[in-house]
């Protein structure tokens, strides 16, 4: 819906905030799990689905080596 006064469409602040919020965890690493699951539902309809919090400590153990898991991203 456009403004009144002005005819400029009005600002969706919660799509904004949730744009913002996605920018911030690809800054410091850490995929959208919504993004995933959006993903596996659509391309592997029949696969299963990690937790939010299996998702994240997949993630974490991929990008820090733990677990393992070979080493993908090393800052120093």
């Amino acid at each position: 819906m456009d403004c009144p006064s002005c005819n400029l469409p009005r600002l969706d602040l919660s799509r904004l905030a949730a744009r913002l919020r996605e920018g911030a965890n690809l800054m410091v690493g850490q995929p959208d799990y919504d993004a995933y699951a959006r993903h596996r539902q659509a391309r592997h309809p029949g696969a299963p689905i990690m937790s939010r919090e299996e998702f994240f400590l997949e993630r974490q153990a991929r990008r820090y080596g733990e677990g393992g898991g070979a080493r993908v991203f090393r800052c120093c």
